[in-house]
Formats: structure tokens, sequence, C-alpha cells
């Protein structure tokens, strides 16, 4: 398969291996660790596979409790925690090479009908008149580095800064803890609503710490950080397609003690709110 998000589809395929027991494959590529995303996007799979298929994920709470290794498969073992009348819960145990490196707890619950109100989605020009991210670093450079150029083949997301990126010191003095940016998958991920949950679940992974970068250093520059994702919670409010446009939109309300919090919120193009997103990562100077 050649379509990034066709392979990105196989990756959330897991393969059964006893009853509440699953195996995701992860790439081997030339990364430290694993991409958490993907961690956390299989893990979601295997909860939702033990369940009836007829409540969505409604929020996930999870841990990152050490790095994977890419190109060892990684074990998920749910543990079937509840199952009422209206909300499942299921807590999944990542494990690779005998060790625990992730663990997550999903709730799901039965649609019902409730109050409606939610903020606005902010004013943002529209994607399709944003630079592509590989483009506008093209743009700079003159050239994608080989290791951005790999990654931007194998990236299943077009993803659009709504603001320019910024290069120098100068561009940097003043700017707040925020960023925004337009996603979507970069072809179709088929209808499975629990696909596009845990697509967009490795994509929540993807780029919300760039919040807490962006007064600091450029987000496509050098880093002067070790960082990781430390823990991760969504809630899910409303049904949605990863393979359609939307809005992650993201601030930073504090970094201190080598840690910075992230919020994110994402928003579909009618400006409903999708998800809300928090994270917290490990900034350590290098």
């Amino acid at each position: 398969m050649t379509n990034p998000a066709e392979r990105l589809v196989d990756l959330l395929d897991l393969e059964q291996i006893e009853l509440d027991i699953f195996r995701g494959l992860s790439p081997d590529e030339s990364l430290q660790r694993v991409f958490g995303g993907q961690v956390a996007g299989q893990a979601l799979v295997a909860a939702g596979r033990t369940t009836d298929g007829q409540r969505p994920v409604h929020s996930l709470h999870a841990y990152f409790l050490r790095p994977g290794r890419p190109g060892v498969p990684i074990v998920y073992q749910v543990e079937r925690v509840r199952d009422g009348r209206s909300f499942t819960t299921r807590r999944v145990v990542a494990v690779q090479q005998g060790r625990t490196i992730f663990n997550l707890t999903a709730s799901f619950h039965l649609p019902e009908p409730g109050i409606e109100q939610q903020l606005p989605m902010p004013e943002v020009p529209e994607p399709e008149s944003l630079p592509k991210l590989a483009d506008e670093i093209r743009e700079h450079l003159g050239a994608l580095p080989e290791s951005l150029e790999r990654m931007a083949r194998r990236q299943p997301f077009d993803i659009r800064y709504v603001e320019r990126l910024r290069w120098t010191p100068q561009e940097l003095e003043g700017a707040e803890p925020r960023s925004a940016v337009w996603m979507r998958a970069v072809g179709p991920l088929g209808d499975d609503p629990l696909v596009h949950t845990c697509a967009l679940t490795y994509a929540s992974d993807m780029m919300l710490l760039d919040a807490v970068r962006v007064p600091v250093e450029p987000l496509w520059g050098r880093r002067g950080f070790d960082m990781a994702s430390l823990d991760h919670a969504m809630w899910f409010h409303r049904p949605f397609r990863t393979d359609e446009w939307f809005l992650y939109d993201q601030e930073s309300p504090i970094a201190t003690g080598g840690r910075g919090l992230a919020r994110g919120r994402i928003y579909d193009r009618a400006g409903r709110l999708l998800v809300s997103v928090v994270q917290e990562g490990l900034f350590r100077p290098l």
C-alpha cells in the first residue's frame, strides 16, 4: 500500500490473539521511540473491539509510561471493567517485550438527547488558502532535509498551520503560547466510526505540545528540548470524520518544572466542537 491513509487504517487493524488480547504492528522507522499517538490509537481500537459497537467512545485517559521500541509488536490487554445500561468502561495495558509502556482507560456512552451549547470556534482562514506544512518548510529551507522528506511521504495527514511558522528569534519574541492547524487524512478512511475516532486520537498527539514550544523555539527547526508526552485525555462530543477538514486549536496555560501543559479543541468546518484534548509533556533542555 502506497497511500499513507491506507497504511494508517492498516496500522489500526489489530490482530486478536486471544480473548481480550490484541497485537499491533509497530513500524520499523528511524525514530528514537514509537509515536505516542500510534499507541493511543491502537489501545483505543483494542478497547472498542471488546464492546458491542453501539456505544461511541466519549472519553479516554492515558499515561505514557515507557518509550516503545520501533519495529517490535505491541500487545494490548483489555480489562472489561464495566458494562452498564448507559456506559461501558475498558482498561487497556500496552506491553512490549514484557514491559508495560502505556495504559489507557476508555469510556463508551450510549447516545442520548441532552442540552446543546458550546463556545464558538475562533475565526481562522479556510484550509485551502493555507500552504501545506511540507511546502512551507521547503519555502523557508529551500528543500526538505532527507529525514523530513521521508516523514512527509509517510505522513497520513494533510497539515496546514493557521499562522505562518516562526523561524527567527525576532519572530518568536512576544509570541503567545498558542497554535492552530487545519488537518485531515490524506485519503478516505472508510466508514467505521471507531476507525475515525482512533485515527483522530493518533492525530491528537502529533502537535498538541506545539503551543508550549511557540514562545521559545521554531516548531520545525532544530530542537532545544527533549520532549515526550506524559499523559493524555480526550472527550469526544459529536460524531465526525477524520478524512474531512478539522481545526485543531491549541493553547498552553503553563509550562514549569520541566513540564508543559497544553489544551486543544477540535472543530469541524461548520464550527461544531467535536473533541476536547488535554496533554502534559516533558520539556527538558538538551
